[in-house]
């Protein structure tokens, strides 16, 4: 597997996990009175904690990304038999 193609299924393994991760325990809403009506939006979650779900996604990317690279590097799945 050349650089170029890890580094791009690492990419896509990546973005997919992080949409999978973003809504799992978004937090609560501020109560009424502590909102800002002009600056908040009514959807927007109060601590949606990104730091902590980028981790996530980059942890279980590496994971997924380990799966598929020994998936590839052993042969066990190869780019030709995934042709239809």
């Amino acid at each position: 597997m050349s650089l170029s193609l890890a580094i791009a299924i690492y990419f896509i393994c990546w973005w997919i996990v992080l949409f999978a991760i973003l809504p799992l325990r978004i937090g609560p809403q501020p109560p009424e009175d502590a909102r800002d009506p002009f600056a908040d939006a009514a959807g927007a979650p109060y601590a949606p904690n990104l730091a902590r779900k980028f981790l996530i996604t980059t942890i279980v990317s590496l994971v997924l990304f380990a799966v598929i690279y020994a998936l590839i590097a052993f042969e066990l799945v190869t780019l030709d038999s995934l042709r239809i």
